[in-house]
């Protein structure tokens, strides 16, 4: 992924309006993320912890969702896996919850999966952070293969929150 700056980051939320992405809380360590290891930039609102975020860079420019999540710690002691990267956590998985794009947002129409809690699905797919033992399951799918699976799976959940 190419780095992104605060502004590419705020001008590129679909289920906002422009108040809510100029009032969010945009990660101060922009410039030492990891850049070339990331598929997309996911984090979570340090002032309001049931908030986070995801922007995912396209042909077309980012593209950045606004999520919420309804973490009642319900997943602290439960094996639980991210539908995005396939990644196996105990208690590192929340339900997190977007609005749709558009009227059907207004109107509180929502998509939701399950995804990793601190959105590092990047890291976790390239051996780069650990979520502990037998969190990534064995695969015939090379790594490439599992980064465009990842990939792929966050155009869809986008997709679902634009479409």
């Amino acid at each position: 992924m190419d780095p992104l700056t605060e502004q590419d980051i705020r001008t590129s939320f679909v289920n906002c309006t422009k108040g809510e992405a100029k009032r969010l809380s945009v990660p101060r360590d922009l410039l030492d993320r990891p850049w070339g290891d990331l598929d997309f930039l996911g984090w979570r609102d340090p002032q309001a912890p049931d908030r986070a975020y995801l922007v995912l860079g396209s042909g077309e420019g980012p593209v950045g969702i606004q999520l919420r999540s309804s973490d009642a710690g319900s997943w602290q002691t439960r094996r639980s896996m991210c539908s995005l990267c396939v990644t196996v956590h105990t208690g590192g998985v929340s339900l997190l919850v977007a609005p749709r794009a558009g009227k059907a947002g207004q109107q509180g129409n929502s998509v939701g999966a399950y995804m990793c809690t601190d959105l590092a699905c990047s890291l976790y797919v390239r051996g780069k952070k650990d979520a502990g033992v037998g969190s990534r399951l064995r695969e015939s799918l090379t790594l490439e293969q599992q980064i465009e699976r990842t990939v792929m799976n966050v155009e869809a959940f986008i997709a679902r929150v634009t479409g």
